[in-house]
């Protein structure tokens, strides 16, 4: 169930098919900020409406 104004949730089973578009390593998903992290990269690429963004001008650098 997602919260109402939110669009469509992220369909977990992409995640077997997604890879970070700078290293081509695995992504993980971190669900309460609607990222998908690259751990390798150092980066968080940001999901909307359901559709993960694998833009690295979109990306968000991990603290």
């Amino acid at each position: 169930m997602n919260d109402a104004g939110k669009g469509p949730e992220f369909d977990r089973r992409m995640l077997e098919a997604l890879i970070c578009p700078q290293t081509h390593q695995r992504l993980e998903y971190d669900a309460a900020a609607q990222e998908l992290v690259s751990r390798s990269a150092n980066l968080a690429f940001p999901i909307r409406a359901g559709i993960p963004i694998l833009l690295i001008s979109e990306a968000r650098a991990l603290e």
